[in-house]
């Protein structure tokens, strides 16, 4: 055991030393931190404030159209499709007077794009006018109308969505669970595949450099694989851990940053729908951090980090013994990846149907079989609909599933890492299993 720790520690100080993984661990996170607020940023910053000049032969749409802090309609008489840039109007919107014939049509002319969200929003405004100018010919009163048209539905209702078991009754929220479970899936993929592939080009570069050769002569082949798949899952759960606090820190400062320039646009956009769209937009935003602390993080914490660790060592093993195997040849070396790494792949395929059909039949039994279950469990857990008995079993037969891999690992590895010069086959490394030491 003192000699497994040995490695351990040499593999562990040795890549946790490198400026590679220093730099890749403080500045992926800032990178991504930076890159999503930034573009939060620009796209509400960018909302520039658009001044249309309106000709309506019919006037019926004067009384129709409502400013807003985006978009300010104006029915200028001297203003045509000619001069409306010269009179300081960013685009000229010409209602003809059979706009419901085929023959004409109305027409938003302008000198530059104005953005999808600015075009629907002047959609919409002709759209409600039109509807407001029928109920006016069918004698409906306008006061009656114009309080029909300030209900927003989201304030005239509350919606909740709720998971009851037997007597047990959750709160549920459908998008935070899809998003919490693809994310976890993902990033147990993602690791699966570097942190693997860590272990086999490390093991790969000992065999290559000879270095292997001057260990085992103090050190027994089994010894010497566990202790660089253990020192490099040390080194996967540093960096991650690491990357927590940065994403919690720098979240939090974000936020502050953020979050006024966020309820102003929130506001802006719902101005037309009147105060109770305001209060309930800033409302929702407010409430977004609440609804993300309401999973059942009790769980899917002490779930992720199994998972995020008992797969990597499920696999790490078999990549070890790849890695043993490999001589210099690239190509030998991906051969006998493939069947390591299409199990990942597949998972991560199921994963995504799972996060939204959690109880399906592939869903619960990819999520117990030790070769897909650390990514479709994950993508399982945040539901809340995962029954306790399946997650123990699952988490048993990943257990018994890193056991056994390790042990057919190690008879691989311990006459592949000497092997030189060889291109070794699936037969060859068959017949390695079930000989004697």
């Amino acid at each position: 055991m003192n000699k497994i720790w040995l490695v351990i520690k040499r593999e562990y100080l040795t890549r946790v030393r490198n400026r590679t993984f220093i730099l890749s661990t403080i500045l992926l996170p800032l990178f991504f931190i930076g890159f999503i607020f930034a573009s939060a940023y620009f796209s509400i910053s960018s909302h520039e404030k658009q001044k249309i000049a309106v000709a309506d032969s019919n006037g019926i749409f004067k009384n129709g159209f409502e400013s807003d802090d985006l978009v300010t309609y104006e029915f200028p008489a001297d203003v045509n499709a000619g001069n409306f840039k010269e009179k300081g109007y960013s685009a000229f919107l010409k209602i003809p007077e059979n706009y419901g014939s085929s023959a004409d049509s109305i027409s938003l002319i302008s000198t530059k794009q104005l953005g999808i969200e600015t075009e629907d929003k002047i959609k919409d405004q002709i759209d409600q006018a039109i509807k407001n100018q029928a109920f006016l010919k069918n004698n409906i009163d306008k006061k009656l109308l114009d309080s029909i048209n300030k209900i927003n539905d989201e304030s005239s209702y509350q919606f909740r969505t709720v998971v009851k078991q037997g007597n047990k009754t959750e709160k549920s929220n459908s998008a935070l669970s899809y998003g919490i479970g693809y994310g976890s899936g993902f990033l147990i993929y993602m690791t699966l595949f570097i942190y693997g592939a860590a272990v086999m080009r490390g093991v790969m570069e000992e065999k290559m450099n000879r270095i292997a050769e001057v260990i085992i002569s103090s050190v027994k082949p089994f010894q010497l694989m566990m202790g660089k798949i253990i020192g490099i899952a040390a080194v996967g759960i540093t960096q991650l851990l690491i990357w927590i606090l940065l994403i919690i820190v720098l979240s939090s400062i974000s936020t502050s940053f953020f979050a006024s320039d966020a309820l102003q646009h929130a506001q802006a956009v719902n101005s037309s729908i009147g105060a109770a769209g305001q209060s309930s937009a800033a409302l929702n935003f407010m409430n977004a951090k609440s609804t993300f602390l309401s999973a059942n993080w009790g769980l899917i914490i002490p779930c992720f980090l199994f998972y995020f660790v008992a797969g990597y060592l499920f696999y790490a093993s078999l990549f070890a013994a790849v890695g043993s195997v490999v001589n210099e040849d690239p190509q030998e070396a991906q051969s006998l990846m493939l069947p390591i790494t299409m199990p990942i792949i597949l998972s991560f395929v199921i994963m995504t149907t799972a996060v939204g059909k959690p109880d399906s039949p592939i869903a619960v039994w990819a999520s117990i079989i030790p070769f897909s279950s650390p990514i479709v469990m994950m993508g399982r857990i945040p539901s809340g609909n995962v029954p306790a008995w399946q997650i123990i079993v699952s988490m048993l037969s990943l257990i018994a599933g890193f056991i056994l891999t390790t042990m057919l690992a190690g008879k691989i590895y311990r006459t592949g890492i000497l092997l030189y010069g060889k291109k070794v086959t699936f037969k060859e490394m068959g017949k390695w299993l079930f000989r004697k030491a």
